[in-house]
């Protein structure tokens, strides 16, 4: 399948327009702004970009324009997960068509399978609908409740779906994590779902990472990175605690999409609101936000608009 994801892939946000509509025009200037600051790609309609809440009508709209304004090398990985099995398939033929990277699918939210075999043969049916593109089974038991050991599922998963290329991990199991890396000297291609915990995942070979922050402070998580293979631990530690005050300062205002695109706007992407049942911050909120952001060190490192 394809290689294996190397840097920074943003889950982007959706932007909406006042009326509430899908705002597409933002997208071009969004994908602009994630390469200038060294951002691989992104993991377009997941949890950050409240795929769930959009019609299909609108999932497809967006995955058109995200690889329509997809620079040269920007990798566009598209969310297809669904509570009806036979959209997820349709958005997976779909991204075929479109010339999208890789497709990924949540585990079913609603009625949940019983058992490691259950979820394979699930994932199995939805990958088969697009069998030449890489497929990411995307693994966030705190949103949806399926909760197995991966490195089970790598196993069972290995024969019983052919263009399974790895596993979007967003769950803090670090043993677990480490067992998929491992899994058969490292076939698949497992890609670390937690920025607060970027360097746990670092520590046992973590390549890939997909996260929200990375959508407006990817030098942060660039210079930790690089602090991290130079030996230099002290320092990568520093920023992930920066990293780890942010992500809790934007939780604590109740809205984290929309403590997100507070940042954006700041940068002069201006995403709009969130879709209900999400909720807005109040512009009090926001300076509220910013202002701890700054004394938490956050505002040196936002992304550098273009």
């Amino acid at each position: 399948m394809d290689e294996k994801t190397k840097g920074l892939i943003a889950a982007p946000l959706t932007g909406y327009r006042e009326d509430g509509m899908v705002n597409l025009d933002v997208v071009k200037p969004y994908a602009e702004l994630l390469q200038a600051n060294r951002v691989a790609g992104v993991f377009v309609n997941g949890t950050t970009g409240e795929g769930l809440s959009l019609t299909l009508d609108e999932r497809r709209a967006l995955s058109e324009s995200w690889v329509q304004a997809a620079p040269q090398g920007f990798k566009v990985m598209i969310h297809v997960g669904h509570t009806c099995q036979a959209e997820s398939r349709a958005l997976a033929t779909h991204a075929a068509d479109i010339g999208a990277a890789a497709i990924g699918e949540i585990g079913p939210v609603f009625f949940r399978p019983g058992s490691v075999e259950a979820l394979v043969d699930y994932c199995a049916a939805t990958a088969a609908a697009a069998p030449d593109l890489p497929y990411y089974y995307y693994h966030m038991p705190s949103m949806n409740q399926v909760l197995f050991p991966m490195a089970e599922f790598l196993r069972l998963a290995d024969e019983a779906v052919p263009n399974l290329a790895g596993i979007k991990y967003t769950h803090s199991d670090s043993a677990d994590y480490e067992q998929c890396l491992g899994f058969r000297d490292g076939k698949y291609d497992v890609l670390f779902g937690r920025d607060e915990f970027l360097i746990e995942g670092l520590k046992v070979g973590a390549q890939g990472a997909v996260g929200s922050t990375y959508n407006f402070m990817a030098p942060l998580y660039h210079a930790l990175i690089a602090a991290f293979r130079a030996g230099d631990r002290a320092e990568a530690e520093r920023l992930q605690a920066i990293s780890a005050e942010t992500c809790e300062l934007i939780a604590g205002t109740g809205g984290f999409g929309s403590g997100l695109k507070a940042l954006l706007k700041t940068m002069g992407l201006d995403l709009g609101g969130m879709r209900r049942p999400q909720v807005n911050l109040s512009p009090e909120a926001v300076t509220k936000l910013v202002t701890s952001l700054e004394d938490a060190g956050t505002l040196e490192y936002l992304n550098r608009p273009t």
